[in-house]
């Protein structure tokens, strides 16, 4: 039997290679609105699926960032990235923070977009009820997008944004994707990782501030970066494609002035 392979599409033949992971609420089309301003002649980019999701959304579970990172090490073997970074949304920020417990040696840069923490982002009450109910409640998941981008985006763009995490998202595996992001605490694993670490952080997110990153991934790597975008909540991508491609391209860029080579 063949082991499973994320599904991905590779955007750009640089020789500085690059994960890009989605969050809880997307699939890898959580990327698109930044796809026109990458950089494809420094970097080559390969925009996954995690299981449950997208094109991997009937693959089994655990559903687990610990099954993620493992998963990503496996496609960079088969696309033949010996050192690769990576970039997480949300979620997909504790997959990367997950990479630093699992494959460091082969991590050149991670950088979280409103990343989870390592630690996790334990709910209770009626916030544990909204998020583990957004499983199979449209107007749960409309409240927490709407609430993480600061209130002020339009009803439009809310209904899309969650039009599509129900068409691409399968609600179990959405909701398994819940106890692992929000439940499980690998800070001690990873804390003091020497991986130079940059987090994005939307200056209107109320959930993953930047006080938030300053408490948690400022303080746990000796080599992180904080950035905070003033016009951004929860989802960068979307809301300021522009600043956040360029601040987290020239994080990247940095590592050839550091010596790290190509891959």
């Amino acid at each position: 039997m063949t082991s499973f392979v994320l599904p991905h599409e590779v955007h750009g033949d640089g020789t500085h290679k690059v994960f890009a992971v989605h969050g809880w609420f997307a699939d890898r089309s959580a990327y698109a609105a930044v796809l026109p301003y990458l950089d494809r002649v420094s970097f080559g980019y390969a925009l996954v699926d995690l299981r449950g999701y997208g094109e991997a959304r009937d693959a089994a579970g655990p559903y687990t960032t610990a099954e993620a990172a493992e998963d990503l090490v496996r496609l960079a073997d088969r696309l033949g990235w010996e050192r690769f970074s990576v970039i997480g949304h949300s979620m997909g920020g504790a997959v990367a923070q997950r990479l630093l417990t699992v494959a460091p040696h082969r991590l050149r840069r991670i950088a979280g977009v409103s990343p989870v923490p390592a630690s996790g982002m334990p709910f209770t009450g009626e916030q544990a009820v909204l998020f583990a109910d957004a499983a199979h409640r449209a107007e749960n998941r409309r409240a927490i997008i709407d609430v993480t981008s600061g209130g002020r985006r339009p009803a439009a763009w809310l209904d899309r944004m969650v039009t599509g995490s129900l068409e691409r998202s399968d609600a179990k595996a959405f909701r398994a994707w819940l106890d692992s992001w929000a439940g499980e605490d690998f800070s001690a694993d990873a804390e003091g990782s020497e991986v130079p670490a940059l987090a994005v952080a939307g200056a209107l997110d109320p959930a993953l501030s930047p006080e938030v990153v300053r408490r948690t991934w400022m303080s746990w790597y000796p080599r992180a970066q904080l950035a905070v975008l003033p016009g951004a909540g929860h989802y960068a991508m979307d809301e300021t494609p522009l600043d956040l491609i360029r601040t987290v391209e020239d994080f990247l860029r940095a590592d050839e002035a550091h010596g790290g080579g190509p891959t």
